[in-house]
């Protein structure tokens, strides 16, 4: 790692935070993360930061964080990419997409053009698709939009997260959505998704205020967790669990993601 990127990492590490999650819903459900399994976690760090993200930990858990959410880094090789997985990428908005493209072409980012002039596509090391869409009415330069999901049953899938995680059905052009605090989850419809344990987003992670009694809610419905409710190795101030939703879609449920004051500027 050469020491210009040295300097550009304490730099960005010590930037103040500019915004926490979103507040949660009548659930007590916000979206809390996207994880990343990392070949190279210098890589990803650098990635995400050229797409406007800052580096905070909690913990020892590396993090990305962008208005609304984080992108959680862990070494571990993948077994492939986003594509093919149900969740197929994630999506962000920018303020102003021209100013964005001229940075990321001169870090020498992978860029596809999308269907219309305010929208492009990104690859992420580990082959970590990022849509990227122009909305210059956001109050930040970069901010998080969608979870872009492959399912086989659209209207199924949103009803499983309405009832479950409180969100709100919308739709997005041709695609239904299920809306919660912080992010939208996008669904389109593939018939044989490969589910995402193991591949480079390995799991998305909701924030759940009172998580004992979100759990308790999810097993009255027939929901269990991989295990008890735990503080996690990596941070004190973190509790846990898992669940998988019906098409394979790895979920962490958290509490207390958000890194302590002291650990976010360090």
């Amino acid at each position: 790692m050469s020491i210009k990127w040295l300097a550009a990492i304490a730099a960005i590490s010590i930037t103040p935070l500019s915004a926490q999650l979103a507040g949660p819903n009548a659930l007590g459900v916000s979206i809390g993360h996207v994880h990343v399994n990392a070949r190279d976690i210098a890589a990803q760090q650098r990635f995400w930061t050229q797409v406007g993200g800052t580096l905070v930990h909690n913990g020892k858990i590396q993090m990305v964080q962008f208005p609304g959410m984080f992108i959680n880094l862990r070494q571990q090789d993948p077994t492939g990419g986003t594509v093919g997985s149900v969740v197929n990428h994630v999506g962000f908005h920018v303020k102003d997409l021209a100013a964005e493209m001229t940075k990321w072409e001169a870090a020498g980012l992978k860029i596809e053009n999308g269907n219309n002039p305010k929208q492009k596509f990104l690859t992420a090391p580990d082959d970590v698709r990022v849509e990227i869409i122009e909305d210059s009415t956001i109050a930040t330069p970069v901010a998080m939009h969608h979870i872009h999901m492959y399912v086989p049953d659209p209207l199924a899938t949103q009803a499983w997260y309405i009832k479950n995680f409180g969100g709100t059905a919308g739709k997005r052009g041709q695609y239904d959505t299920v809306n919660v605090p912080g992010t939208e989850l996008t669904l389109a419809k593939s018939a044989t998704p490969e589910p995402t344990k193991g591949r480079s987003i390995d799991h998305i992670g909701f924030e759940i205020k009172n998580l004992d009694q979100f759990v308790k809610n999810l097993e009255a419905n027939g929901i269990h967790t991989d295990a008890a409710i735990r503080t996690s190795g990596n941070a004190p101030t973190l509790r846990l669990a898992y669940i998988m939703d019906p098409w394979g879609t790895n979920i962490e449920l958290t509490e207390g993601l958000t890194p302590p004051r002291e650990s976010a500027s360090r």
